[in-house]
């Protein structure tokens, strides 16, 4: 029963490590991106079109790690591919 609860409990740790350190890089990145970005139009304002369309594909870009972070944690906790093998051996 101990190696069930350490299962659940690693389970739930890991997943919010993932999450707090998984939208800690991708945030940084956006803010970056978005102040050159800005930057850029300030610069060159006839280029804005240009400028803001690159963003928003190198933002959506960014944001899938944050997604696939969001992905893993939710398999660890809903769908833990450790657990059934636990528990046949607990159980």
């Amino acid at each position: 029963m101990a190696t069930i609860d350490t299962i659940r409990f690693a389970s739930i740790v890991i997943s919010r490590m993932t999450m707090a350190i998984g939208s800690i890089g991708p945030a940084i990145g956006e803010a970056w991106g978005l102040s050159r970005a800005l930057s850029a139009i300030a610069q060159q304002p006839d280029e804005a079109n240009t400028i803001t369309r690159t963003l928003f594909v190198g933002l959506a870009m960014i944001e899938s790690i944050a997604i696939y972070c969001f992905v893993i944690s939710i398999i660890l906790i809903f769908a833990n591919p450790f657990w059934n093998y636990v528990v046949a051996k607990g159980g």
